[in-house]
């Protein structure tokens, strides 16, 4: 069977700052393994990427290491108002942490809120954490500035009833839902050990994950929100959180196609069209992944190339398997194997 590169919108790669749990190398072979061939990096970084000299931290790291095509978001903060319009045409896009977060990025002020969605060039996206209450405030700050919005990891039935709502009123708000959202909830943290079922936005119930399956239609996005930690962090006392997912999303979905929950056109539409529609990324030529739709295996940390080496779904069978992925003419990931060298991938921002 053969798709094409998917994007994901929504990776933590830690660097700077944090190159033990992953960086653009580790999780840029990661991607290839898991069928995206171009992946936007979040800022909340250490140091966060809030300016030009961090943008050009993580830019230089990427053109050196990254082994799949990118681009990188800046964060949003109280005192980066008027430099982020001039760094946005090098960017992803705007990230704006809203809610709980791992990291110095979350704005509690609206009227901050308001400066940079008045700011920021409105053919780029801005992309909001926000849960609850706060995404019904984003939605409508969005809504009065008349400007898109993309709301991150949505994982609640109010959250996605809200935004069915917004849409059916004209509002321009788009979304992504993550795997885990999807496949756990509350009930598998037992299972699972408090310190490894840390994520956020947090797992929610099962009445949540069911909600989110009946409203498949108002998602726009397959997100991973990989967010990758050592097993040595997250069985800490002070567990971070997050869930490493780029090699698990596409087989964990590929075996909900073939128990009929949705269809190959839904993952299609959702990790390659929309991505690359709402946030503007040009064309791959000669780009495409080959999968095996037949192949039922079992998920192992062990065999996975994220250097965080452990997942969610431990032991978990999946139907379908990346065998081959092509970027650009050139064959990158085949049988297990990244054949990309560090430096290949391409800044889809790049002018």
């Amino acid at each position: 069977m053969i798709l094409p590169g998917l994007i994901d919108p929504h990776v933590h790669l830690r660097e700077p700052g944090a190159t033990h749990k992953e960086d653009w190398d580790s999780g840029t072979a990661a991607a290839l393994a898991g069928g995206f061939t171009a992946l936007l990096a979040m800022p909340n970084t250490q140091p966060p990427i809030t300016d030009a000299a961090t943008l050009s931290i993580a830019l230089e790291a990427a053109r050196q290491k990254a082994r799949c095509d990118y681009a990188q978001y800046l964060g949003a903060g109280a005192d980066n108002l008027a430099a982020l319009s001039q760094l946005a045409p090098g960017a992803a896009g705007l990230k704006m942490y809203l809610d709980q977060t791992y990291g110095p990025l979350r704005l509690d002020d609206m009227t901050l809120w308001m400066e940079h969605f008045a700011r920021w060039p409105r053919h780029l996206p801005v992309v909001a954490h926000a849960e609850g209450r706060t995404l019904a405030a984003v939605i409508l700050v969005a809504a009065l500035h008349d400007r898109p919005v993309h709301i991150a990891h949505v994982s609640t039935r109010e959250e996605i009833l809200l935004i069915r709502r917004a849409k059916e009123r004209g509002v321009k708000v788009t979304c992504e839902v993550t795997p885990h959202h999807l496949f756990l909830s509350d009930e598998d943290i037992p299972s699972l050990g408090v310190g490894r079922s840390e994520v956020r936005p947090r797992l929610a119930t099962p009445t949540d994950r069911a909600a989110l399956w009946e409203n498949l239609e108002v998602i726009d996005c397959f997100a991973t929100d990989h967010a990758p930690h050592t097993l040595q962090e997250k069985d800490s006392p002070n567990p971070p959180p997050g869930f490493p997912g780029l090699e698990t999303a596409l087989p964990l979905l590929l075996t909900a196609v073939k128990e009929g929950r949705l269809t190959l056109e839904d993952v299609v539409l959702r990790m390659y069209t929309n991505p690359q529609r709402i946030f503007a990324l040009p064309p791959q030529p000669e780009t495409w992944v080959e999968v095996d739709e037949d192949a039922v295996w079992e998920i192992s940390a062990a065999e996975l190339h994220t250097r965080s080496a452990w997942t969610p779904f431990e032991g978990w069978k999946a139907r379908g398997r990346v065998r081959r992925v092509v970027l650009r003419g050139r064959e990158v990931f085949r049988d297990g194997q990244v054949l990309a060298p560090t430096g290949y991938g391409r800044n889809l921002r790049s002018t």
